[in-house]
């Protein structure tokens, strides 16, 4: 596909689940636009978690693959590819809110220090307006990409599976309970007193955007890679049941639709269930034995490599196509969605050969060099998780 950034390299079972996330992102907000679509996509809000999952997993193994094999990352290297594959495109698009004004999707922008500085979804000011406020879920991932390697670096020195099993249970089971705190102390009572708009607000200000809030999916791919480098006998067990680790995933989800996400249960439990479902679904179709591992679905690479430009401007190209087409809306829900995913598609498409494919080329030259090389000789020490093949 021209669209590929790595040719047939491409895993398509990664694609398959990118197209995936996208697709339920994009028509979770589409139903607010008066498309008469069915009930099912009020879920869609769980694609930004199935991103979390991948990116944990894909980050995760590109740093702990090379330590399991004695080798350390150059960490100059990683924060620049990482820079290069997020904020050209990012920034590229923020500038475009700027220039808009009166006509850009969700009102008036927050503060611009806080799109610059990463940190718009910490403690936002909803009342000055909602544009661009998907980014909230890039700040979470950034500053993921800036907190991990360093977490990384001082384990891999002498912490133990012990030691690492410990942090991460701490991690998951601190999450779990300050979004309780989060949800008696900031959101319950207005939920007890019917003030619906009030809770939400609240609810995705300290609990839903917030970085310190929503680590689990990202954590979950981190543990998902950290098997496969260091338990690759447990990696290559769980994938051997590929078809039981679907019919989880698919029990696991079927289950999370039956708790409220505005509800004590879904601000604690609901998050960790999706990202535990959306790992099932990772390590299921990326398994060897997996038809998905090695079929590709047809337009879920193009989807897949467009993903990120998507994220970016598909909630402003339907604002623009609401004020082109106002009637398209009422169309059938065929036509209507056909309408807006094919605008959405177009604007990517100009963003990424724009802006994000240049980038992502001038990335690939500038690591290539000698001095930015991907690992260096590690010192001989214990493992941050035990011998590879234990």
């Amino acid at each position: 596909m021209a669209l590929a950034d790595g040719g047939s390299g491409r895993a398509a079972g990664i694609d398959l689940l990118r197209a995936l996330a996208i697709v339920s992102v994009m028509l979770y907000h589409l139903s607010s636009h008066g498309v008469a679509l069915p009930p099912m996509v009020e879920l869609g809000w769980m694609g930004v978690d199935l991103f979390f999952v991948l990116s944990g997993y894909l980050i995760g193994w590109q740093l702990l693959g090379g330590y399991a094999e004695g080798r350390t990352p150059r960490w100059r290297r990683f924060l620049l590819g990482r820079a290069l594959r997020i904020l050209p495109a990012y920034y590229a698009v923020l500038a475009l809110y700027v220039v808009l004004g009166d006509q850009r999707e969700g009102g008036t922008l927050q503060p611009l220090w806080k799109f610059l500085s990463l940190t718009i979804n910490l403690y936002p000011q909803w009342e000055q307006g909602l544009a661009y406020s998907h980014a909230w879920s890039l700040c979470v991932e950034e500053h993921f990409y800036l907190l991990f390697p360093a977490l990384v670096w001082l384990l891999a020195r002498r912490a133990s599976a012990r030691t690492i099993s410990l942090l991460l249970a701490g991690l998951f089971g601190g999450a779990l309970l300050l979004r309780g705190y989060l949800w008696q102390t900031q959101v319950a009572a207005y939920m007890d007193a019917g003030d619906v708009g009030q809770a939400m607000q609240h609810f995705i200000s300290v609990i839903y955007n917030p970085t310190y809030a929503r680590l689990d999916g990202l954590l979950l791919g981190v543990v998902l890679a950290m098997l496969r480098a260091f338990r690759p006998h447990w990696w290559q067990s769980l994938q051997a049941h590929n078809r039981a680790l679907l019919l989880s995933a698919g029990a696991i989800f079927y289950l999370c639709t039956q708790i409220p996400l505005m509800s004590l249960a879904g601000a604690t439990l609901l998050f960790p269930l999706v990202a535990l479902g959306c790992s099932a679904l990772l390590l299921s179709v990326t398994s060897p034995a997996s038809y998905l591992a090695r079929q590709r679905v047809p337009g879920a690479q193009t989807l897949a490599v467009l993903a990120y430009s998507l994220y970016l401007t598909h909630r402003q190209i339907y604002h623009w196509l609401d004020t082109l087409m106002p009637q398209l809306a009422e169309q059938s829900t065929v036509l209507a969605a056909a309408g807006y995913f094919a605008a959405a598609l177009l604007g990517a498409a100009m963003l990424y050969w724009l802006v994000e494919r240049p980038t992502l080329d001038m990335r690939r030259r500038l690591l290539a060099t000698p001095q930015l090389e991907h690992y260096s000789a590690m010192p001989q020490a214990s493992s941050s998780a035990g011998p590879k093949n234990s």
